[in-house]
């Protein structure tokens, strides 16, 4: 299949939701979003738009690798288009193809702004907890300087394809969640699992955009209800759960954005992470039509709180 056999970006967003996160006024300003680190001899070749993959210079994920990933160094990166924009990062879907072979894969390559055009709103209390080395480093990030918003900006890649990669491995100790594969991080790009129909390019949905019927409903609740055991085993909180950060994939839910997850022992602020995360999707769940007995939050947030250890 051909690139240019997926619709064009402009095409295959038209008609979205606005997702939380967006910010209407911002597109319209037109502040352009920052490219990935790039190498001077590794520009885009100008009739295909490809470049060189960029994974020999970048962190991998957890091994085994997937099968689907493509890791040879000679293959090729294609820019597709925007899949979703954001106020802290834009989300771009990407192929990369081995060369001569049919081997490929679509992937989701998440990239944050430049540090003049970021907008970290809620960057304050999630990062209390977290700590880096240099005093230096600190009272930048707390002063919000450039530099300092460049190290936010940096924390919160890592965080997100750290906490990734530990969910993926962490099954056999504290059960399964579904997250993206965290396929590889360099500078502030995050490169992760493509969700979603592999022949059109189109993203697997938002549980905010659907409707699902009683008994499916019922199920994505338990799917929830286990996701976020598992969370506050591994001694997480999401940070910043609703429908909007919740995929539904192959009957499946996926849990996603997650750079702003919380360490809920060592944050100062972790039991109130806790506490909305639950707040936020059992009203949701609630107001679909789950019987209020299934979706009661001051149960849930008890449950989560003694597999944390809070009291």
């Amino acid at each position: 299949m051909r690139d240019d056999d997926f619709p064009a970006p402009e095409r295959r967003t038209r008609g979205r939701r606005r997702f939380d996160d967006d910010e209407q006024d911002f597109l319209k300003r037109g502040r352009p979003a920052s490219p990935a680190p790039t190498d001077p001899d590794d520009e885009p070749d100008p009739v295909t738009g490809a470049s060189w993959s960029s994974w020999d210079d970048s962190v991998h994920g957890p091994e085994p690798h997937p099968e689907w990933l493509v890791t040879e160094l000679a293959a090729k990166d294609t820019d597709l288009g925007v899949l979703k924009t954001g106020k802290e990062a834009d989300v771009h879907l990407v192929r990369r193809a081995a060369p001569d072979s049919e081997r490929s894969c679509l992937l989701a390559a998440k990239r944050y702004r430049d540090p003049r055009h970021r907008l970290f709103h809620r960057d304050s209390g999630y990062l209390e907890g977290r700590r880096v080395r240099r005093s230096r480093e600190m009272r930048a990030m707390t002063g919000r300087t450039a530099f300092g918003r460049q190290m936010i900006a940096g924390q919160w890649a890592a965080a997100e394809f750290a906490v990734l990669g530990q969910l993926w491995e962490i099954g056999e100790r504290y059960g399964t969640v579904a997250v993206p594969y965290p396929v590889q991080l360099r500078g502030t790009e995050l490169m992760l699992e493509f969700l979603g129909d592999p022949d059109t390019g189109q993203a697997a949905p938002r549980l905010a955009e659907l409707r699902p019927a009683p008994a499916e409903l019922r199920e994505l609740w338990e799917q929830l209800v286990d996701a976020l055991m598992v969370l506050a085993r591994a001694g997480y909180a999401h940070g910043d759960l609703s429908a909007y950060n919740l995929l539904v994939h192959a009957g499946r839910l996926v849990l996603i954005d997650l750079p702003q997850v919380v360490d809920v022992v060592a944050n100062p602020q972790g039991r109130d992470f806790l506490t909305r995360d639950v707040r936020v999707v059992a009203t949701w769940f609630a107001a679909r039509g789950l019987p209020p007995g299934l979706a009661d939050p001051v149960e849930l947030t008890g449950m989560l709180s003694r597999e944390v250890g809070l009291r």
